[in-house]
């Protein structure tokens, strides 16, 4: 529900009714085709709907049981769980009667969420944000039209340029900056008991590791120590008119303890950093800083000590950095301490310290332009990393950016180089650990991190952390998780990764949940080879240096080359750098990539390659930004005749998404710099198919480029002859031509037949006789062929007379004609509307699958073609009647009139109908015969045969179950053979050990139909014989219905699990008598030994009830019995303990194991009822099934 819709919509397919077309003037949403539905309803004034195929809202999934714990107004209001749905009516302000309240509004806390009662029923309303994993994956690219900062942004701005003064700290003049709260923000308060539960809950977990609190205590010191907090009194706190405590806790990243701030904790629906705003990008992006440091030979990196904690805060913000901490002692009472410094989890704390670093070197009376920039753009958050010409240059960097940046208390700190003698003079603190044993020549493994990447001082590349993905699950979430954590700034490892982008899009096609384990064999078999690679990550080395150092010869130009391509399944561009010297050396190295997936709505090629060459022209602008180096030329590369010829063109001739990417390019590249390669040579190819791991080890062509760049130009690919250009793309115009049309032959009414064939025939006849002059020399089949045309051509005339009027004189159709989509065309041979579609230029296909015929499916013609082709396929299913007739035949709306004249169809009903199910019946007698003995109420089965050896002969014997219907108890026995001795011997071994059962329930006959024949054979011959003897010892003995097998689902599911522990136990091995009578008493130990409820996982809880504590006393036959003394065998204690056992099991039976029989697995509704005289099918073999009234 929404008032920013001025329109109700409804999806296509819950629409079961008539409705006519229209076009809303709506804005805002992308939606199909929009028929206007006229709800015939019980109302006085109809409901108008649009409708739609898709309304393009995702799945929504919101925690309303964690809103109402968090919220106190919500947690009395109904609110349903939603999890996963998708949005199928969108309801606009064009039905106000249902938006507005019917109640008051529930409202909470600022921006807490906000409860409205409707008609339709509560509401919720609050702000809902999200990062997609796809705008993590994106280029940080600025349109110029929107490169311009937000309000919010400028606000900040303002604040810091207003508020932001100079403070004197311990000698040193440091920055103190405001926190950056949002306008007209409210004033947080809040008691420290509002933290004092989660203080105890860190201690009580700090208690349990010794080592981790000593770490805990020390880091608290620490921030004392250095007057980063400061301990203020409790009447201090009371008398501040703000006042927030902020909770914290301890992490463990790369094995280092670590005190997390969270400022983000919520009390009362208020949170710190809700009412902060993150203020403006001050600093360079990320992959800025990482290619300049690509630039020059000579590199450096350095680290600024405790950044946040450098830039002080005013007095006004302390009040509402509070904290409470007791050094463990638990018994006392907290201390309150308050942040002098910009703490670590503020919202605004990355944008105030950026500030306060570029004001020192913007207000330094003497610093230098280039020392100016140096700080601007090659410091990321706290990180700087910076290249240059010489080492002399470098050794004057680092010293003058340690002196500047110490005049506002920032101490510059690891500085690492590829040059050992830039930082060699730097005192050893000062220096990172790597490159002290480097200088000190005791390691060589100079790995230093930089930005997410490893850099090899000594070797000077990069290289990517080993994964640490581990043998997780193959499910999506996992995939996902495994994808996203490959860290790759520069798109070197794209090839690679894009194959696993392509696998997740493959895993969405199966609709698969996050947690549901990937089954298709094909699908998880690319998974695991894509994993297994991984493990080759640590052998890739990219060169750091885009310009190898080559003594001092002169650098004539640098150009950059970008490739691009695209395939069915993915897109992207590749950068490098070509760099020729004085001495007519060439040297190309990578510089950055990027690609995306295709989209999953298919699209042809050339617009997938128009989109990979935009990506080519945002990469080749973003370099041109962000490098500082001079660059000669910027060349780009395609594959694609068609898009350079479209690249050349006015993009006004052409229609929207090519017209618009084609405008996009040409204003951010010159169009003279686009070139044609061949798609062996260019390098974005591997891309688009996918690579290996190890086929990305440099030196190699995605490394290096391709091998014509290390030539001259001459020999570099040239344009071939000009294409013609695709007219699928360009703006149709009309020619309107008048044309002169024949009389009508009279033809019969379709509606006086009753099938296709006779309607044709008659035709025949008709045209035959109306004709004789031109018909006198065709054959029969060529008649048959004229008389077809001539009916679908007045079929087409009744169902599209503007269309067919229109097409037949080369005019254009009506805007809301609904053979739009299909540009439709007037076959002159044949006189019929056909199909235009795409497929024109496809070889090998008849004219009749290029272009079918269009017909409408409420034409009466069109309803006996469909019969026709159903009859002749012998009733198959829709799809199968669907494919035929499309080989020559457009139906509009197609599968839908197929499955309604299949719904009409008394053949297709017979092969397709089912029977009617009743609801099942509630539990019988026989079930809930409690505080009875066990196999009071007893079921049996035989099942079998099994071969047993005796001697050196093999007999088959037979098994036996006898099932207590309510306690679940079984008893499994041998039979020697199928008479009635045989069995009689085994149930009065049944009642010698059990006991005599008061009913014995048995299968009918008919219920071995289609089994094992020697079974059924006996069964007949016994069953008179064994109902006397039964009878004569006093044992009600009765049938199960014949032919419902399921009303002894309780003993054949018995016969299963029997069956089951045999062909584990036996496998196909021929046993002797004894072992097999053995496994069967084995078997149904384990049988009775089955919990007949929920097992819990908790140590304190009883004991899940079994039938063999109600036959032994005790859950496994393997424990001991409980032990009396010879004066006891025959007194009360004994005989209490039985009886104790006896209560424990029924008093567990019935309040653990009753209860979850209430629910109905299956059947759970009333089938049909069948009237009388209503003509039904008899369940009989499928296409057998006769008809009754």
């Amino acid at each position: 529900m929404t008032s920013s819709s001025h329109l109700t919509y409804i999806r296509s397919h819950l629409l079961r009714i008539r409705h006519r077309r229209d076009h809303p003037d709506h804005q805002g949403m992308r939606l199909d085709p929009y028929p206007l539905a006229q709800f015939p309803v019980l109302h006085p004034d109809p409901i108008a709907v649009y409708n739609a195929d898709n309304l393009r809202l995702s799945e929504h999934s919101y925690p309303v049981s964690a809103l109402q714990r968090k919220y106190e107004h919500l947690r009395s209001l109904p609110l349903p769980l939603i999890d996963q749905a998708k949005p199928l009516l969108l309801i606009g302000s064009d039905m106000p009667h249902l938006l507005i309240p019917v109640q008051p509004v529930c409202m909470g806390p600022p921006n807490g969420p906000i409860a409205v009662c409707t008609r339709l029923g509560w509401t919720l309303q609050a702000s809902y944000s999200r990062m997609c994993l796809w705008q993590i994956d994106t280029l940080p690219y600025v349109n110029e039209k929107t490169a311009t900062r937000s309000k919010q942004d400028q606000y900040a701005l303002t604040l810091l340029q207003t508020h932001t003064t100079k403070v004197e700290v311990s000698g040193v003049m440091r920055y103190a900056t405001p926190l950056l709260r949002r306008p007209n923000a409210e004033l947080l308060k809040a008691p420290k008991e509002a933290v004092m539960a989660n203080l105890r809950s860190t201690e009580r977990k700090l208690t349990k590791d010794l080592r981790r609190a000593e770490s805990y205590c020390s880091e608290m010191r620490k921030l004392q120590e250095a007057g980063y907090v400061a301990e203020i009194s409790s009447q201090e706190a009371d008398q501040s008119l703000e006042s927030w405590y902020i909770p914290h806790h301890m992490v463990t990243h790369n094995n280092k303890d670590r005190i997390v701030f969270n400022c983000s904790y919520s009390f009362q629906g208020h949170a710190l950093n809700d009412i902060l705003l993150p203020g403006p990008i001050l600093g360079p992006s990320l992959l800025g800083v990482m290619l300049r440091f690509r630039e020059h030979p000579v590199a450096i990196s350095g680290d600024v000590k405790g950044m946040f904690h450098q830039v002080r805060l005013l007095p006004s913000d302390k009040p509402i950095v509070r904290f409470l901490w007791r050094d463990m002692q638990r018994t006392e009472q907290p201390k309150i301490y308050e942040w002098q410094v910009l703490p670590f989890g503020t919202t605004c704390s990355p944008c105030c310290t950026i500030y306060a670093l570029q004001e020192i070197a913007q207000n330094h009376p003497q610093a230098d332009p280039a020392l100016v920039r140096t700080v601007k753009s090659s410091f990321y958050v706290d990180n700087c990393l910076h290249s240059l010409q010489t080492v002399a240059e470098a050794r004057t960097l680092v010293d003058d950016l340690r002196q500047l940046l110490l005049t506002g208390g920032f101490e510059l700190r690891q500085w690492a180089s590829n040059r050992p003698e830039v930082i060699q003079h730097l005192p050893s603190e000062a220096r990172s650990q790597n490159s002290e044993l480097w200088l000190s020549q005791k390691s060589t493994d100079l790995l230093e991190g930089t930005l997410g990447l490893l850099w090899n001082c000594l070797t000077d590349s990069f290289s990517y952390k080993p994964s640490q993905s581990g043998c997780l699950e193959p499910t999506l979430r996992n995939v996902y998780s495994v994808l996203a954590s490959q860290y790759d700034p520069l798109g070197y490892l794209i090839p690679f990764t894009t194959r696993a982008k392509v696998l997740v899009q493959d895993l969405w096609k199966n609709n698969l949940g996050w947690d549901d384990p990937i089954t298709s064999d094909s699908l998880l078999t690319r998974w695991q080879d894509w994993q297994q690679e991984l493990q080759n990550l640590n052998r890739i080395a990219i060169p750091r240096c885009y310009t190898p150092i080559v003594g001092h010869v002169e650098i004539l130009n640098r150009d950059l080359h970008i490739f691009c391509d695209a395939s069915e399944r993915a897109y992207g561009s590749v950068a490098y750098m070509r760099t020729e010297n004085s001495e007519g050396h060439v040297h190309v190295s990578f510089v950055l990539a990027h690609s995306r997936v295709a989209p999953r709505k298919q699209m042809t090629i050339p617009r997938l390659e128009l989109s990979a060459a935009l990506t080519g022209a945002q990469v080749a602008n973003i370099l041109q930004s962000e490098l500082t180096v001079d660059i000669s030329r910027v060349i780009l590369w395609s594959d694609s005749a068609t898009v350079l010829q479209w690249l050349k063109s006015d993009s006004c001739r052409y229609k929207v998404f090519v017209g618009t990417w084609v405008a996009e390019i040409q204003s951010l590249t010159n169009i003279e710099s686009w070139r044609y390669v061949d798609s062996v040579s260019n390098p974005a190819d591997i891309i688009t198919r996918g690579q290996p791991l190890k086929d990305l080890i440099p030196p190699g062509r995605w490394s290096n480029g391709p091998n014509f760049l290390h030539q001259p130009e001459s020999c570099w690919p040239t344009l071939p002859a000009d294409e013609p250009e695709p007219e699928a793309e360009l703006k149709k115009s009309a020619v309107c031509l008048h044309v002169s049309t024949s009389p009508d032959i009279p033809l019969p009414d379709a509606n006086q037949f009753s099938t296709w064939t006779e309607l044709l025939k008659a035709s025949v006849t008709s045209h035959h006789g109306a004709a004789p002059s031109t018909t006198q020399s065709i054959d029969d089949s060529e008649r048959y062929i004229s008389a077809e045309k001539l009916l679908i051509q007045r079929a087409q005339k009744d169902s599209f007379p503007e269309e067919f009027k229109a097409l037949a004189t080369e005019r254009p159709l009506p805007s809301n004609s609904r053979l739009a989509s299909l540009s439709p065309e007037y076959d002159k041979a044949s006189g019929l509307i056909r199909v235009g579609g795409r497929l024109r230029h496809a070889k090998h296909m008849e004219l009749d699958a290029i272009h079918p015929i269009v017909l409408d499916p409420q034409h009466n013609l069109t309803k006996l073609l469909i019969k026709d082709c159903d009859s002749s396929l012998f009733h198959p299913g829709p799809e199968r009647v669907f494919a035929e007739l499309r080989r020559r035949y457009w139906i509009l709306r197609g599968r839908e009139a197929i499955k309604k004249h299949q719904y009409q169809c008394m053949d297709c009903q017979k092969c397709r109908a089912k029977p009617g199910i009743p609801r099942m019946a509630d539990l019988p007698p026989t079930r809930l015969r409690l505080y009875k003995p066990p196999f009071y109420s007893t079921g049996m089965d035989c099942f079998g045969p099994f071969t047993v050896k005796i001697g050196r002969r093999t007999e088959k014997r037979w098994g036996i179950v006898f099932k207590c219907l309510t306690t679940r108890c079984a008893h499994l026995d041998l039979l020697e053979s199928l008479d009635t001795d045989a069995f009689l011997m085994s149930l009065r071994r049944f009642i010698a050990r059990r006991g005599k059962p008061f009913e014995l329930l048995c299968d009918n006959g008919t219920n071995f139909v289609g089994g094992d024949k020697e079974m059924k054979a006996a069964y007949d011959a016994m069953v008179p014989q064994l109902r006397d003897q039964l009878a004569e010892q006093q044992i009600s003995f009765r049938f199960i219905p014949p032919g419902a097998p399921h009303f002894g689902g309780a003993w054949e599911r018995e016969v299963k699990s029997v069956k089951q522990a045999l062909k584990v136990v036996l496998k196909d091995q021929t046993v002797t008598e004894t072992v097999l009578r053995t496994v069967l008493i084995e078997v149904e130990g384990i049988l009775n030994a089955k919990p007949l409820g929920y097992v819990s996982s908790d140590v304190s809880d009883l004991d899940p009830v079994t039938p063999s504590i109600l036959l032994m006393g005790r859950h496994d036959s393997s424990l001991p019995q409980v032990l009396y003394d010879s004066s006891n065998l025959l007194g009360t204690r004994r005989w209490k303990h039985s009886q104790v056992l006896a209560d424990h099991f029924w008093s567990r039976f019935i309040h653990y194991y009753l209860p979850n029989l209430q629910e109905r697995q299956k059947w759970r509704t009333d089938g049909r009822e069948i009237g009388l005289d209503q003509v039904v099918l008899i369940v009989d073999p499928r296409a057998c099934w006769p008809n009754i009234s």
